[in-house]
């Protein structure tokens, strides 16, 4: 925009007609000058978060919250985006600008597995969203309540063979409803998926038996099995966790059930780099604090940095692996 002087009594020059014809031009021409551009945040960022408050995924949002904002200097919310196991998140940040000042802090993998079990998944998830920086790798367990017989997973299972269709178990997430099928598929046993919104709604029905086991983020399992309430008898990640070492894989149980969580910061694919580069500071910088890995770890999480090319190799290659997880499990399209 060129601004007229009102003066009836000014004086144009020739430097003064060469600035002019030049805003003139730059202006047709789509540019705009360096001195001019925003500046990357300049108000309140918006953290997405696919569960309710209070939940394990919220604890961890929030965290990244309080910790990314002194770094941006603004304003930071997190807004609680729960419902379809993640689906409805995932389509509020497929609908944002993509400026970086909506960020949606998530697992890929959960993502991913969306994708392969959903009937109308959210559009344009593997080309429309990118991950801007990485946070850590998590893992769900397999748990039993306290008050329960089984010590092993051998027991369990031969526990539900008896049991048959009269068995039960919780879930909460994708991941865990794929785990569990996995599992049943794997050993030929049939108990009954029982869907709760969050982990903490099972815990009732797991303390009266109701339920035979239930299959848990490691923030709410850890968190149980410390309380005495849970005992965990196998873990997804390809090789036992520094934050658990006593719980057994599934893999050396015998089967090979590997889904490996992973969270991070996920922006629309549009969002320029150097918005994506800040944000990724601002990640690396927190994961990196001392404070940080306690807390990971606390929650049963490693803290994980990788690039942001490789992290976005890894979130493509993903939907494939659970394509293949779900067919694997017979599991039908929700």
């Amino acid at each position: 925009m060129i601004e007229s002087n009102e003066s009836t009594n000014t004086e144009v020059t020739g430097q003064d007609m060469k600035k002019t014809l030049w805003l003139a031009l730059t202006g047709l021409l789509g540019i705009v000058p360096a001195a001019s551009q925003e500046a990357y945040p300049n108000r309140t960022i918006t953290f997405i978060c696919a569960y309710q408050a209070g939940s394990s995924s919220d604890a961890i949002v929030r965290f990244m919250a309080e910790k990314i904002r002194p770094m941006a200097g603004q304003t930071i919310v997190v807004e609680n985006r729960q419902g379809a196991n993640g689906a409805v998140a995932t389509e509020a940040i497929l609908r944002a600008k993509p400026d970086g000042h909506t960020i949606f802090i998530h697992s890929p993998a959960a993502i991913s597995a969306n994708e392969a079990l959903l009937k109308t998944p959210p559009a344009n998830t593997k080309a429309g969203l990118k991950v801007a920086g990485t946070i850590n790798r998590q893992a769900f367990m397999l748990a039993v309540d306290t008050t329960q017989p089984y010590k092993t997973l051998a027991e369990l299972t031969a526990a539900m063979k008896v049991k048959g269709a009269k068995g039960t178990y919780a879930t909460y997430a994708t991941t865990a409803t794929i785990t569990g099928s996995l599992y049943k598929a794997a050993t030929g046993i049939e108990p009954v998926e029982v869907v709760y919104r969050v982990g903490a709604q099972s815990l009732n029905d797991m303390q009266s038996g109701q339920l035979d086991f239930g299959i848990y983020d490691p923030l709410f399992a850890l968190s149980q099995q410390r309380a005495g309430r849970f005992r965990l008898l196998a873990i997804v990640s390809p090789e036992r966790f520094s934050t658990s070492p006593d719980v057994p894989t599934f893999r050396e149980l015998g089967m090979d059930i590997v889904l490996m969580g992973w969270w991070t910061a996920i922006v629309p694919a549009a969002t320029p780099k150097p918005v994506t580069d800040q944000i990724n500071q601002w990640v690396n910088a927190v994961v990196a604090q001392e404070d940080t890995k306690k807390f990971l770890n606390n929650i049963g999480a490693e803290p994980w940095t990788i690039s942001q090319e490789e992290a976005n190799k890894i979130y493509q290659s993903e939907f494939e692996y659970y394509r293949k997880a779900v067919e694997a499990a017979k599991i039908e399209k929700q």
